[in-house]
Parts: structure tokens; C-alpha cells; sequence
């Protein structure tokens, strides 16, 4: 049992980083300290910030003391209780909190890639050291998505989480929806509002979300998965056409970060994981979540289905995630006790999303003739793969008229859910068809 409240000093915190969530950070542990010091049952002491530059201007609110600062970041994280680390990157981020739990502190980080990468190293670390590790920050800012699957549903069987986890891709898919706007010019103006960086390669390719997916599928099932596990694919490809097919169908394009439990050829059990642009039907929950927000959907055996929502990055709702993570460490010091150690009793294997079963939205542009839907028909049916809908529209999305032989018609088909190898091979075969001039698109069909 840790000391009284009357007996407590405060507990020396520090920060490593001071840009937007940072600044935001040290703003709410000193104008909040006296709310915190009564949650936690001792003050909390903000002992220094951690920078590259402590002389480089920055943002801080005028409750924050610019004495804080220092570049001294090793020597810092050796005099802390807590130490919280917001700078981003592998290192030297993994180097301080390493050294930090070697010093004996808590650690609270919302690094999604150091974790991604490499989160068994500081998982091992924080056990041996006897110290806790909380990282509610590192997937969907605000959004209390870590704890609840590794505390809450602890006595659960997760099935599956699909998650739109990536603001700024489900910004600029929301903007080409509801505007027609090209992806382009979406992502122009998600860089405008400060949604997305100058360079959105690590968003609209899916790094982001693949990390925060790794993250959430380790959790979920008991099973250490890395960045190198989870099959990836962005958002770049998806045109102006794609959505406007999307929403003629009852469907919004979403990038999905997608854990489940799957069953190999062999039938052995285990987990797969990928992130990739879906279908999803309008009357799912999934379809409903608009602009900058992020939203985890998650199935499990006795639970059902549960929905998390809301803000998932910026300064202030990634902030409020890493207090209460630093709250939770407090109390352990002051109370005694130690929060949840790394789960990885199941031991899953990661299969390849070829082993998921999932529904495919094929476009094709084929002539305009009798007999060409038979021909690719057939093709499904030899594939083992059934057709659930097949959609002709008037006048082709191009613009050329289907008038003849010569003509071309363009065919929306739709399948039943199948192994995703089934219908990758089914899209392979139906695109060496004489009468198909062009596989148009092909996206998977999640959340039905």
C-alpha cells in the first residue's frame, strides 16, 4: 500500500516533446493541477520539457513556465515518476523510455509506430522493471478504444474490429463523397485545414492506420502482431468515379483497419489483419462517420457489437487521452498496484489477408454485346464464387454510348462473400476474357 495523501510528495513528471499535443499536455497538468492532485492523491509535478531547441520559439499557454524546457532529454527522464513521451518516431523515443523504465518511471506514450515496431521491447522492459506502460493515445486520439479491449472485454472472445482510424484519410474520402471533389484536390484541402501533413504519404497509404491496426489486433487477440504483419493498402488509387459508384450501390468508401480471427486452408486458427479502402453499407455505423472523426467497431462472442466514436487526433483530444493514461499511473504510485502487463497467452499465427473471407464490388468495361455477362458468369461459378447483384447503368460512366458491337457496356458486379484469394483469382480470370476491355475497379465490400 502506497503512502496517504498527507504523506505523498508530489510526483515529478516529464514530458518529452512540445508540439501540438505536447504543448497541450503540459497546459492541462498545470492549469488541471489541483482537479488532478484529487483524482490522483498527490500533485503531480510537470519537472521539465523535453526539446531539440529549447530556444526556438514555440506555442505555450502563459500557465506553462519556459524555464521548463531543456534539451537534456536523457537526464530528465532519470529524475521523473512519470514520463510521458508525445515526440513521435522510433528514436530516440524508444531510447528514453527504455532508460526511463531502467530508472524506475512509468511511462505513457502515444507513439503508434515505436509500438507498432517494436512495442514488445518496451512491453518486456516496463514487466521486468515492475512499472506500468499506458499508450491509450497511440490509436484514435480521444477515443477510450485501448483500454476497453484490453481491460473491459478481458473476459471476452473479440471476433472482429474494423476501424476507421486515420482522420485525415476519412476526411478526404468524406470530402469526395459529399462534394464530388477529386482525391487531389481533397487532400489540397485537408492540408489547408491542418487535417493532413505537407507530405501524406504515412495517411493516404495507409502507414498510420496499419500501425494503429497492429496495435488494436495484439490487444484483441492475445497475440503479438507487428507493423510487418498487417497487409496494407492506401487510398490513392480510389477516383471521384469509385465514389460516385459507392453511393449509386448504398455504399461509402472508407479506409478499414481490419483485426479478425480467420481459419487457414489447413484449418488452423489465427489472426489477420489489413488496412484498405471498403465498401461499406450505408446502414452500417461505420458509413455514418463524417469529416476528420474516427470510429472503432468491434464484434466479440458476448458482448456484440460495440461502437467507440469520436475525435481521433488534435492537440486537445489526443491530450485528454494521454491525462488519463498518466492519471492511472499516479494512482498506482500513490495507492500501490500496477496496470495491465502484456497479453500474449494465445499466441495466434498472423495469416495472409488471402484467408479472410470477404465480398468483392468488381467494375468492368466490356462491348456491348449478347452473351458477355453469361461468359463472365461463368467465371465466377467455376471460381466458386456467386454473384449477388449485377448493376448495368444507362449510359456509361465515360460517356461512350453502348450502341453495338462496337460499343462499350459497363457492368457493376457484386459477389457473395468468398475467400479473398477465390475472388482474386476470379478477378484474374474475368480479366483475359476476350469481350472485357478493362477491369475499371475492384474494392472489397465490409461491414454487410
Amino acid at each position: 500500500m502506497g503512502a496517504s495523501q498527507q504523506e505523498q510528495g508530489p510526483l515529478r513528471v516529464a514530458l518529452l516533446g512540445c508540439g501540438v499535443v505536447g504543448s497541450e499536455v503540459a497546459r492541462l497538468l498545470t492549469q488541471q493541477s489541483a482537479d488532478l492532485a484529487s483524482r490522483v492523491g498527490a500533485p503531480l509535478e510537470l519537472v521539465g520539457i523535453a526539446v531539440r531547441d529549447a530556444s526556438a520559439p514555440r506555442p505555450l499557454a502563459e500557465s506553462v513556465d519556459r524555464s521548463l524546457l531543456t534539451e537534456d532529454a536523457e537526464g530528465l527522464v532519470t529524475r521523473a515518476d512519470i514520463v510521458i513521451e508525445v515526440m513521435g518516431g522510433i528514436e530516440p523515443a524508444r531510447s528514453l523510455l527504455l532508460r526511463a523504465i531502467e530508472a524506475g518511471a512509468a511511462v505513457v506514450t502515444a507513439n503508434k509506430a515505436l509500438l507498432a515496431e517494436d512495442g514488445p521491447t518496451l512491453y518486456k522492459a516496463a514487466d521486468t522493471a515492475g512499472v506500468d506502460i499506458y499508450f491509450e493515445a497511440a490509436v484514435a486520439g480521444a477515443i477510450p478504444i485501448v483500454r476497453p479491449v484490453r481491460e473491459s472485454l478481458a473476459g471476452d472472445h473479440v471476433r472482429r474490429i474494423l476501424g476507421i482510424v486515420n482522420g485525415t484519410t476519412n476526411y478526404v474520402l468524406d470530402q469526395m463523397a459529399s462534394t464530388g471533389m477529386s482525391f487531389d484536390d481533397a487532400v489540397k484541402q485537408a492540408q489547408d485545414l491542418g487535417y493532413a501533413e505537407a507530405d501524406p504519404t504515412a495517411d493516404v497509404e495507409g502507414f498510420d492506420a496499419a500501425a494503429k491496426a497492429a496495435i488494436l489486433a495484439s490487444l484483441a487477440f492475445h497475440t503479438r502482431v507487428s507493423l510487418e504483419d498487417v497487409a496494407r493498402e492506401g487510398i490513392t488509387a480510389i477516383t471521384a468515379d469509385d465514389v460516385a459508384w459507392a453511393a449509386q450501390t448504398g455504399h461509402v468508401i472508407k479506409l478499414l483497419a481490419i483485426a479478425e480471427a480467420v481459419t487457414g486452408d489447413d484449418g488452423a486458427h489465427g489472426v489477420s489483419v489489413r488496412v484498405h479502402p471498403a465498401l461499406v453499407p450505408l446502414t452500417h455505423p461505420l458509413a455514418g462517420v463524417r469529416g476528420a472523426f474516427n470510429a472503432v467497431f468491434v464484434e466479440a462472442d458476448a458482448a456484440g457489437e460495440l461502437m467507440f466514436y469520436g475525435r481521433g487526433a488534435g492537440g486537445s483530444p489526443t491530450a485528454s487521452a494521454v491525462l488519463g493514461d498518466v492519471v492511472s499511473a499516479a494512482r498506482h504510485r500513490v495507492l500501490g498496484g500496477k496496470g495491465p502487463e502484456e497479453s500474449i497467452y494465445a499466441a495466434l499465427p498472423i495469416l495472409p489477408a488471402s484467408t479472410a473471407v470477404t465480398r468483392y464490388q468488381v467494375r468492368l468495361a466490356v462491348d456491348d454485346r449478347p452473351g458477355v455477362l453469361a461468359q463472365v458468369a461463368q467465371v465466377l461459378a467455376s471460381k466458386g464464387v456467386s454473384i449477388e447483384a449485377v448493376r448495368q447503368p444507362s449510359e456509361p460512366s465515360d460517356g461512350t454510348q453502348g450502341d453495338g458491337p462496337t460499343g462499350v457496356a459497363h457492368l457493376v458486379i457484386t459477389t457473395h462473400a468468398a475467400a479473398e484469394a477465390a475472388l482474386a483469382a476470379t478477378v484474374d480470370a474475368i480479366a483475359v476474357l476476350e469481350p472485357v476491355r478493362e477491369i475499371t475497379s475492384v474494392l472489397r465490400v465490409e461491414g454487410a
